[in-house]
């Protein structure tokens, strides 16, 4: 009989992205297996570029939102597609219910926040053991202690010249021979992840100097850090911020030069995607959640306060982006530049 396997997966980009490690690792370990993923809608286009996975389920349910009958309704029709098991990477009460409701036979997950009778395949976690968060994912398709492979399987999005075609023409992008650099400013998770925007221009208007086309990339709500970029560049940038699809987001990142990025869902996609990037750390750390590519360069100071993972700077001063200079990153990019 064939395995089939549901994932629950995580609710941020940047993670999901990251959670393609354990689809990997599942393909290569069981071979054969049906590998579904249920996950926001938001991140139905990202699945879809990851033909690991056999297919993706819509949650229909938002972040955050408990909705218990909602739920159990779901999980009753989930029962029919008859799951060998439940791999939940979420570690919170409500993302273990579904599977348990679903009545799948495996449910596998960490401890954490009262779900030990949802799950029954309960695995403890030792943070020094596994300090990145792939190695979590990844552990969770094993079996209990054992090994990680020596070599980690990456995340790898597919992109296709059909789809970079339609995104540019929806944009009214025409792509020439001048060099790309994308920006990506933003950063979901608060402020003090937030490289200033000052810097970002900067390198910017280096990088025009030198004949770069420079994209802003990110969502409606860094709209007003993209538009005082483009102030500080005379609007020579093309500010594409909330107005692309994460699908598009991925298309235009594929089509980059160069990409310098905060921690972001951007920064794991353009990583994903294997451009050459500079990834600014201020409040999270890269001995976490790192771009997963070798031609990546974090730049981060390093200061007795971080990381704090806080989203917005807990002494108020955000030195530990506001004296990250952009010379620091200039000099990343050329190093980029001539590998």
């Amino acid at each position: 009989m064939t395995e089939k396997i549901l994932i629950i997966g995580p609710a941020w980009v940047g993670d999901m992205v990251m959670a393609q490690c354990l689809f990997k690792l599942l393909r290569e370990h069981r071979p054969g297996v049906i590998l579904d993923v249920m996950g926001p809608a938001w991140s139905m286009p990202l699945i879809a570029r990851m033909p690991e996975v056999t297919s993706a389920i819509t949650m229909p349910i938002g972040h955050g939102e408990l909705k218990l009958r909602e739920r159990y309704q779901f999980a009753k029709q989930l029962h029919a597609q008859h799951y060998s098991q439940a791999i939940v990477l979420p570690n919170s009460f409500k993302s273990a219910l579904i599977p348990w409701w679903a009545k799948i036979p495996i449910r596998t997950g960490w401890l954490g926040e009262m779900r030990w009778f949802a799950l029954n395949d309960i695995r403890h976690l030792d943070k020094s053991r596994y300090p990145l968060m792939i190695e979590r994912f990844m552990a969770l398709g094993l079996k209990p202690n054992e090994p990680l492979p020596k070599i980690y399987p990456i995340p790898a999005l597919q992109v296709t010249p059909a789809s970079q075609a339609a995104t540019l023409a929806k944009h009214g992008i025409q792509v020439g021979t001048q060099p790309i650099l994308v920006l990506c400013p933003g950063a979901e998770f608060g402020p003090s992840k937030r490289w200033p925007e000052e810097h970002y221009a900067a390198i910017a208007n280096q990088k025009i100097q030198e004949g770069f086309s420079v994209w802003l990339l990110g969502s409606s709500k860094d709209a007003t850090v993209t538009e005082k970029i483009m102030a500080l560049t005379q609007r020579q940038c093309l500010d594409l911020a909330g107005q692309t699809t994460l699908e598009g987001a991925v298309d235009l990142l594929s089509l980059a030069t160069l990409v310098v990025s905060n921690d972001s869902g951007l920064m794991h996609i353009a990583a994903a995607l294997h451009k050459p990037l500079v990834a600014i750390y201020g409040s999270t750390s890269p001995t976490f959640t790192p771009p997963l590519q070798k031609q990546a360069k974090v730049v981060s100071l390093s200061l007795s306060c971080q990381p704090c993972f806080q989203r917005i700077c807990p002494l108020k001063h955000h030195r530990c982006m506001r004296d990250l200079m952009p010379e620091k990153v200039l000099h990343e990019i050329s190093v980029l530049l001539k590998t």
